[in-house]
């Protein structure tokens, strides 16, 4: 039953959690309990004592089970841990006891079993509460999930310290060019396998709120100037050795495993959003280094992220990945990943926006390595030496150093490259030169001028990622006197605070002309102009007045409209999310640039 669309009053969701996740290092499943009994401790107890007893009638070893039970502000997380190849029955077993639990508090919500035969609702609905019934059924279910080929090629690869990578298809053992990759229904037998020709490759995990992409590929450039092969993921694709293998968003499971299980990649940098690890847990249980470049207000509401608190602890579980000698990157301008992240990993490498701050001199006093800004120039401290990267300003991504957000993605950047061994002079030489063409960071920051008419397009999707991308528009028109114009939207599954602190945040910059969208394919629940409405009446609360908004067109249509309004010396800045109207805007600016 996992993975299935809500079908019923008492959860909204039930999924497999397939590698580290939120809750414990192993894998297990999980189920969003909602409705009257979701926040009952006495439910939560039943559900507890009925599903262990499941799990021991079924045979599992329970010196492997834990049990967790997390009140969120709008539902509950009951989670139980589970062995490799009984995932799926951990489903079902989850919602067994869940549902089981509600009947035993609230009969009268229940459907009878009578009633369920001619609603043809499913068997499991019918075992609800019957303990002899569900195991029949659930022990046919383990039965035919149970893999003893995979579960002995798992201890094999734990004698051998060797990562597994597993999906519905495929087992792959090691990493890049030290991995062996099998299908899922024809594995070998374990001491048939060459584990000489089977090793892990060096990897890097990047999250964040903002800058992952940025600072993805920054870390791979590097690596590309080291003389490695780097394959990477993020939300634009697969990438490997500068070839893109997709388009899309990849920044989850599915984009870590195509990395890793290429031939040719000798360095991994993995783009890893917090959604994918909510959902499934990290597909990759063994990284270097794990790099979270900061937390803003963003997704709360989903998946129990209901504070900046648990947005900071569903980005540090890449921490759980790290290697007993991995060494965690984060933002020391950042309080609360400072206060979520101490007590994580003994290694930390810290960047701040100044060389100075009081975190960075105590972790360089204590041998470790950190990274910011000190006279104009970016300096780093790693295994005891101090070493001068070069003027921010001549750095083309930082814009003449008015983008102070990739000041920061550079710091992080420099960091993981640093802990993968890369020179000084190496990172330096990417550092003068990245940015300098719109290609090297498609989607971000990218600049086009036309007759004295500057844009710029961006991938800002938060309060905290639009005020850096105006910050830099403002660097560039405010010498003019030119005018600022502006695209908005939001993706329909923000909550309407996330929503307005967009526009609130728009407002401070008192842009001259505002074009509100609904972002294509990105609805996520809401009607159509639901969004732009909610985007305008917080705009005009905030002071803008109603001629300098415009509502209701499409993406590609409305970014056209504003660069046609512009005139030299104005500024058009254009956050935008589709890929496909992005590629399709991409030409038409460089078709008019051209002209």
């Amino acid at each position: 039953m996992s993975n299935h669309e809500p079908d019923s009053p008492h959860f909204d969701g039930s999924r497999r959690l397939t590698g580290p996740n939120l809750f414990f290092s192993t894998t297990g499943a999980i189920l969003e309990a909602r409705g009257v009994a979701a926040k009952n401790d006495l439910a939560h107890q039943r559900w507890q004592q009925l599903a262990s007893e499941m799990c021991v009638a079924l045979g599992w070893d329970m010196s492997g089970i834990n049990f967790v039970i997390r009140v969120h502000r709008e539902m509950t997380s009951l989670v139980l841990s589970a062995p490799l190849d009984q995932l799926f029955t951990a489903t079902e077993v989850n919602e067994w006891a869940w549902l089981s639990a509600v009947a035993y508090m609230h009969p009268e919500l229940v459907v009878t079993n009578a009633t369920n035969a001619t609603n043809g609702t499913t068997e499991r609905e019918n075992d609800v509460g019957d303990m002899v019934a569900a195991l029949a059924r659930l022990r046919k279910e383990s039965a035919a999930e149970h893999n003893p080929a995979l579960m002995k090629l798992v201890a094999a690869a734990a004698i051998h310290q060797q990562s597994l990578l597993i999906d519905e298809d495929r087992v792959s053992i090691g990493g890049g060019v030290g991995a062996l990759s099998y299908p899922i229904d024809a594995l070998p037998v374990a001491d048939k396998i060459d584990w000489t020709a089977v090793h892990a490759i060096p990897t890097v995990l990047v999250t964040g709120s903002n800058g992952k992409t940025t600072t993805v590929r920054l870390i791979a450039a590097m690596a590309k100037a080291a003389q490695r092969v780097p394959g990477y993921s993020c939300t634009e694709g697969v990438f490997v050795d500068g070839e893109q293998l997709a388009a899309g968003d990849y920044s989850g499971p599915g984009g870590a495993r195509s990395v890793l299980r290429d031939p040719r990649v000798d360095c991994a940098i993995l783009e890893t959003a917090r959604g994918g690890m909510l959902r499934r847990g990290l597909a990759v249980a063994h990284a270097g280094v794990a790099v979270v470049t900061n937390i803003s207000a963003d997704h709360f509401g989903e998946y129990g992220v209901d504070s900046l608190d648990d947005l900071a602890d569903a980005k540090l579980i890449v921490a759980h990945a790290l290697d007993k000698r991995g060494c965690l990157v984060t933002n020391a301008d950042d309080p609360v990943l400072v206060r979520r992240s101490g007590h994580l990993w003994p290694k930390l490498a810290l960047f701040a926006g100044d060389y100075q701050h009081t975190l960075l001199q105590k972790n360089r006093a204590q041998g470790g390595s950190v990274c910011g800004v000190e006279n104009g120039k970016l300096k780093m401290f790693h295994q005891q030496t101090e070493h001068d990267l070069g003027a921010i300003n001549a750095m083309p991504l930082t814009v003449d150093g008015s983008a102070a957000y990739n000041v920061a993605n550079i710091s992080a950047a420099v960091l993981a490259a640093s802990m993968l061994g890369f020179s000084p002079a190496i990172i330096a030489g990417v550092l003068a030169n990245f940015g300098r063409s719109r290609f090297d960071n498609p989607g971000r920051l990218e600049y086009w001028e036309m007759d004295g008419v500057h844009v710029f397009v961006d991938y800002a999707h938060n309060p905290a990622g639009l005020s850096g991308l105006l910050t830099v528009a403002n660097h560039r028109r405010l010498p003019k006197g030119g005018r600022l114009g502006l695209l908005l939207g939001q993706a329909g599954n923000r909550e309407d605070d996330d929503i307005e602190a967009l526009a609130k945040t728009a407002a401070a910059f008192a842009p001259d002309l505002i074009l509100l969208k609904d972002i294509d394919g990105m609805l996520r629940g809401r009607d159509a102009g639901e969004v732009p409405d909610l985007l305008r009446a917080t705009l005009l609360l905030a002071g803008i007045t109603a001629e300098k908004i415009i509502v209701g067109q499409t993406e590609l249509a409305a970014a056209k409209q504003l660069v046609a309004w512009a005139k030299p010396a104005d500024v058009v800045v254009l956050p935008m999310h589709n890929v496909e109207a992005r590629a399709l805007m991409h030409t038409w600016l460089d078709t008019r640039a051209a002209s």
